[in-house]
Parts: C-alpha cells; structure tokens; sequence
C-alpha cells in the first residue's frame, strides 16, 4: 500500500544483503536517456505522454535481467501492481530460474492517509521524509523537500482505492509465497522485523 515506506525499506534491505533494486520509474527515467533500442521505445512513449503498458514494463524487466551480473538478487519495488503484471513477472522470473517471493509491508488505510498528507519528498535524490522529520533539507544530499502535488487527501483515496481493486487481487495470488511484515511500527522496528523475517530465507 502506498505510504506503507516500500522505498524506505528497501534502500534499508538492498544495503545489508546487497539487493539489487529494481524501481520501474527510475528504470524508464535511465532507459529514456540511453541509445538503444529499448531506450527510443520507452522515450517515445514518455514524450507522448502515454502510460505504459505491462508487455513494455516486462520489456524492461527483461533487460534489467539480462544486463545483471550472475549470483546477484533483486528487489522489485512497487511492481507488481496488477494480476496481468503479476503473472507476466512470475512467468519471466520462473523462466530465468529465479526462486522468488512476495514481500507485503501491512499497514491500514487511516496509517497511509495520514502518512502521506504528511510525508515530504526531496527534490533531486527523491528520498522521502516523514513528518517528525524537522529540517527543511535533505540528510543525503541537501536538496530541498517539498510535498508531492498528488499527495493530497482526495488524490490519495483514489490510490488507495486503486490498490484495494487492482493490487490486492495481485497480492493474493502469491499465497504461500507471500511475507506479511508490519508496517505500523516505526522505521527502525519494521526494518529489523524484515530481517528477522528474512534472514532464514535468504540463508
């Protein structure tokens, strides 16, 4: 769910077991800037201001894949948000021979709403700051925050209401695959319940 801190906690999981992240805005942003093949589809379809669709969305996981050293692990970002892309990326995966798992940080609709009204976000790394956070600066490279035009009440119900309606029934087609970690704790405490959660598994 959006506000759950996904990116917070992966930056967070990617740093102590060496993930490699995979996060589908910061891949079309690096493909649109490339020479290649790839890259001009991806920029065409940005410049004209259309969505982009799973069979290109897989196009790039493909890619990711491909260029990724041997023996490395990634963690998926935000992806997958609907049960096309769901079964597209186990598809992909089962055919590269990759083992996976579905990791959901859990928290209720009132914890996202607040968090997000509240959140702000830095404008050059994109690092994102709760609202006990009290400088007007980012720690990592002292952009200046500001607060998402979306993030507001109205706009975030409706993406709430998207992942309750689309993301969900994705969520459940994983089953036994699937790692609940709770999310309502603070950033320190749900970083070191996924560990414990993980650490058996990635050993």
């Amino acid at each position: 769910m959006q506000g759950a801190g996904k990116g917070t906690l992966g930056k967070q999981l990617s740093e102590k077991y060496g993930f490699q992240v995979f996060e589908t805005g910061g891949e079309l942003r690096k493909l649109s800037s490339e020479d290649s093949e790839l890259g001009k589809k991806v920029k065409s379809i940005i410049t004209a201001g259309h969505l982009v669709s799973n069979e290109v969305v897989m196009e790039i996981v493909e890619n990711f894949l491909d260029h990724l050293a041997p023996g490395i692990n990634i963690l998926f970002d935000g992806i997958p948000r609907k049960i096309e892309q769901a079964n597209s990326l186990n598809a992909l995966l089962e055919k590269t021979g990759r083992e996976y798992k579905a990791v959901l940080i859990d928290i209720k609709k009132e914890t996202a709403l607040k968090r997000l009204t509240t959140r702000r976000i830095c404008a050059k790394c994109k690092t994102v700051y709760p609202a006990d956070y009290q400088n007007a600066t980012c720690s990592a490279c002292g952009g200046e925050l500001t607060t998402r035009a979306d993030d507001n009440a109205e706009a975030i119900k409706t993406r709430l209401s998207a992942f309750e309606n689309e993301t969900v029934p994705a969520i459940n087609l994983y089953n036994d695959k699937l790692i609940k970690i709770n999310g309502e704790l603070t950033i320190d405490e749900v970083f070191e319940l996924a560990v414990k959660t993980l650490d058996p598994i990635l050993k």
